[in-house]
């Protein structure tokens, strides 16, 4: 049975803490496992003298971790998820691992009955697509010794969460900034859901981009989406139903933008003749519509990659100064669906 890691104070032992709570040690060893046959209060009362001691199992100690990396989605129906599953998967399989997939939860942070499971199943480390990881799920990974690591297209982790990210801002950015450059002055944005933060990041690089140009935004021209197709067709209608519409669109995701191609069909609108159109993320699809969608390269696949490498150095014991936080970078990718504005 292993003991808490050196810290500060005096290293306290399982016995210990069993003791204390007036279990066996048996009992504390199902509850470090993530075992079902312990009550919720008897597992409450361990979990809380196990945080107040600081218990944290030691890297390669105890129980044998199972070769493999579990990735954990709150949903699995968006294309991109596919780019991020293919990048771990290949860093997986130069390492002799496998990778298990997981959905759970929502955006903001998966299920509390995932982290059960993932005791049990006790990967070599953990890969996560949500916005943040709540704190007692952190330090509960944390003191089984189970490294993880947070691919954030969707959010912005604590500063305490390793995690891969994007740059958002600049993405959109570039988005609108090649709207203007075309000739563009009436621009709108279709951004995802308000309360996540590469939703307003995109909007503040397209808010940055018409101020810098000085150019005015109408309130009616920003709208909120949901980052899916029907999202981006709802809104686009919206903007393009009317007599003074704008000329062009950037959409933050692509499936927005695959939305708005289809809502100006529908209004017997052509693009880019009549409404030019920009995406977000670069999923294959885009290079497929017609008209090919110009749109923001977002590296998923390039984070799935590094975020794979960050967690299994961090089970091998190779810590990086700090908790490593990297950014890749974003690029516009010119197609077909943007074109100066009719006279």
């Amino acid at each position: 049975m292993s003991t808490a890691a050196p810290s500060a104070g005096p290293r306290v032992t399982l016995s210990a803490v069993a003791a204390e709570a007036g279990v066996s040690l048996a009992t504390i060893s199902k509850v470090l496992n993530g075992r079902p046959d312990v009550s919720p209060s008897t597992r409450a009362r361990v979990e809380t003298l196990l945080a107040e001691h600081g218990y944290q199992r030691r890297t390669g100690a105890a129980t044998a971790k199972a070769e493999l990396i579990e990735l954990v989605f709150h949903e699995l129906d968006r294309i991109w998820s596919m780019e991020l599953i293919d990048g771990v998967e290949s860093v997986a399989k130069d390492q002799g691992l496998s990778v298990v997939l997981t959905v759970t939860g929502d955006r903001h942070s998966p299920g509390s009955e995932w982290l059960e499971g993932v005791l049990r199943r006790r990967p070599a480390g953990v890969v996560l697509v949500f916005s943040d990881l709540p704190p007692e799920l952190r330090e509960r990974l944390r003191s089984r010794a189970i490294p993880f690591v947070i691919v954030d297209p969707a959010g912005d982790p604590s500063p305490d969460v390793p995690s891969v990210g994007s740059a958002n801002w600049s993405g959109g950015l570039a988005a609108t900034r090649h709207l203007i450059e075309l000739g563009h002055t009436r621009i709108a944005a279709i951004t995802g859901p308000a309360d996540m933060m590469c939703s307003l990041a995109r909007l503040d690089g397209y808010r940055s981009a018409m101020n810098s140009a000085g150019l005015e935004i109408e309130n009616e021209w920003v709208r909120f989406g949901n980052f899916h197709v029907e999202g981006g067709r709802a809104q686009a209608i919206a903007l393009l139903d009317r007599p003074d519409r704008p000329t062009a669109i950037f959409a933050g995701s692509d499936l927005q933008a695959l939305g708005a191609l289809e809502a100006a069909r529908a209004l017997g609108l052509s693009v880019p003749g009549d409404v030019s159109i920009v995406g977000y993320d670069d999923i294959p699809l885009s290079r497929w519509v017609s008209p090919r969608l110009t749109t923001v390269h977002q590296p998923l696949r390039q984070m799935g990659v590094e975020a794979a490498k960050l967690v299994l150095a961090a089970a091998r014991g190779e810590d990086a100064p700090g908790t490593p936080r990297m950014d890749l970078a974003t690029s516009l990718v010119v197609r077909d669906s943007t074109a100066p504005p009719a006279r």
